[in-house]
């Protein structure tokens, strides 16, 4: 069984603008003093969810919600300052997809390690590699050290790798990019089936349509708390209204 709760979570970032350049050309101390001050962010609010098998939950709300950071959190990425986090199942992320990468390193080794990160055994990605590679499209590019791709080529290599295992859960958000156009209609493709096939996805989107098709559950988020929460059609009409 596969399970996300959070209860009563927050997280907070702290922004020290100490080394900003711009504030070497302040000429009033005490403005100085003030942009120099440590800055503190309540990104999440008490935020208590429980998502389990079979839930798709979207999560709706204006840029600076806190959307990107609660996935963040429920990656691991970003620990809670306080609060409870628990997750019990394989995650795949589909953003900042490039985490990870040695950029000294060739494409076939990038898809090794970064298997590895991704929760995979050895014998298990290299049983996937020839699969990847040949999504990738990269041929004899995968002979190259990644520093000298492009980045579009970088990040079709990267989604390749991160859409190769089989999750218990996902967590996407829709800016996520996979290189140039002629790939993204595999790309698109292949996010439709894992989010078909996993058991709980967890999906930041600001497409009403697609949040309808996809998910059963939404929440709204506003300033970094839970505004609403319900099917994706009681509350996207709710947002409308808002909006």
């Amino acid at each position: 069984m596969s399970i996300i709760q959070l209860i009563n979570l927050n997280l907070m970032y702290d922004i020290n603008n100490e080394k900003r350049f711009k504030d070497i050309f302040v000429p009033n101390k005490s403005l100085k003093n003030h942009l120099s001050r440590p800055q503190r962010i309540h990104a999440l609010r008490d935020i208590s969810l429980s998502i389990k098998d079979g839930d798709k939950l979207g999560i709706i709300g204006y840029n600076g919600a806190g959307k990107s950071s609660l996935l963040k959190v429920i990656a691991g990425i970003y620990p809670p300052t306080s609060g409870e986090l628990y997750v019990e199942g394989r995650i795949a992320s589909l953003f900042e997809l490039a985490t990870g990468f040695e950029m000294e390193a060739n494409g076939w080794d990038n898809i090794y390690l970064r298997g590895l990160m991704l929760g995979e055994t050895p014998k298990s990605i290299k049983a996937k590699m020839s699969e990847i590679a040949k999504f990738s499209e990269l041929g004899d590019h995968l002979n190259v050290p990644v520093k000298y791709y492009s980045s579009g080529m970088f990040m079709r290599l990267a989604f390749s790798i991160s859409t190769a295992i089989e999750p218990d859960i996902l967590l996407l958000d829709e800016v996520v990019g996979a290189g140039d156009a002629r790939f993204l209609d595999k790309a698109k493709q292949r996010i439709n089936s894992l989010m078909d096939r996993v058991k709980i996805l967890v999906f930041v989107t600001h497409s009403m349509t697609s949040l309808k098709d996809f998910c059963n559950k939404c929440i709204w988020l506003d300033a970094g708390s839970i505004k609403m929460s319900g099917t994706p059609e009681e509350v996207s009409k709710c947002y409308f209204v808002y909006k």
